[in-house]
């Protein structure tokens, strides 16, 4: 297995759809993130595409002016889901109790996770759906800062340092057959600690690892 069962374990062992149960529409991250992840998603996703937004809440970040297809929304807060613009249909499922996804093969163009793979129990099961779930040739973009729920993150991205948890993400994508190899964008925080907790400009760390599911994958 990818993770030993203590690797799994949060501080909070609750069940997830408990803590999510109140709407919070808040954003996790700084504007600075934001627009770096719109400006990545404008140049990796195409208009009139189909986008899986895993994990979402009331904001996919998705650049405006770009129309698609269909966006699918999930998450564990359906108050949150339906306040998302973006979204042209959603459905509530915690992926730690049930990660199969009520989604058909092949019928996406890109699955995007913003600020929320720490959270996963089970990203071998998890990866698998998002390859399953993805056309030949769609792309999977997972981006994360250095904030998190710290009582519903797992104990290895807990205990690991920034870098090691790209190194993770880059290790989930490996562990599925048919994805191409991870491509990591890094941008550090130049601000210090104190100011990033205030949401500065250049505050919040990005980091994104982009996967493809290859074209040659049965």
């Amino acid at each position: 297995m990818l993770l030993r069962p203590d690797q799994r374990l949060k501080l909070d062992d609750t069940d997830d759809k408990l803590f999510y149960d109140y709407p919070r529409f808040v954003t996790h991250v700084d504007e600075g993130f934001i627009q770096q992840l719109t400006d990545l998603y404008r140049q990796r996703l195409q208009p009139n595409t189909r986008i899986f937004d895993m994990m979402s809440s009331w904001v996919s970040h998705l650049p405006e002016e770009i129309e698609f297809a269909h966006v699918e929304g999930h998450g564990l807060n359906a108050e949150e889901l339906a306040r998302n613009p973006r979204l042209n249909h959603y459905f509530v499922q915690n992926l730690n109790s049930q990660p199969q996804l009520p989604l058909p093969d092949q019928d996406f163009d890109a699955v995007v996770n913003c600020v929320s793979v720490q959270y996963i129990q089970y990203p071998e099961a998890v990866f698998s759906e998002i390859h399953r779930i993805l056309k030949p040739g769609g792309v999977a973009i997972i981006s994360f800062s250095n904030r998190m729920f710290y009582q519903k993150a797992i104990q290895i991205w807990r205990d690991a340092s920034e870098a090691s948890r790209v190194e993770l993400v880059k290790r989930y994508f490996a562990s599925v057959p048919g994805f191409s190899t991870p491509e990591v964008i890094i941008n550090k925080s130049t601000a210090p600690n104190f100011l990033q907790w205030l949401g500065l400009p250049g505050g919040d760390p990005f980091y994104t690892v982009i996967a493809y599911r290859v074209e040659s994958s049965s």
